[in-house]
């Protein structure tokens, strides 16, 4: 028996991009305002537990779009 198609363009793949996308640019961020105000490993921190809510928003801002 074949797998039904999904009636969605997204896939797995799409949302797992989207999710680390967002995170590591959350950390970049937050590395880089980190490291100017003279702490980059707090700065990646602040920019992980920012990034993660922050990234899972987007996910589903972009797959409720599509319904």
């Amino acid at each position: 028996m074949a797998a039904a198609a999904s009636s969605s363009p997204h896939s797995l793949a799409t949302a797992s991009g989207l999710l680390l996308g967002t995170t590591g640019l959350a950390m970049a961020v937050g590395l880089f305002v980190g490291w100017l105000l003279g702490g980059a490993g707090l700065g990646l921190l602040v920019g992980a537990i920012v990034g993660i809510p922050l990234s899972v928003a987007v996910v589903y801002r972009v797959y409720s779009r599509t319904t």
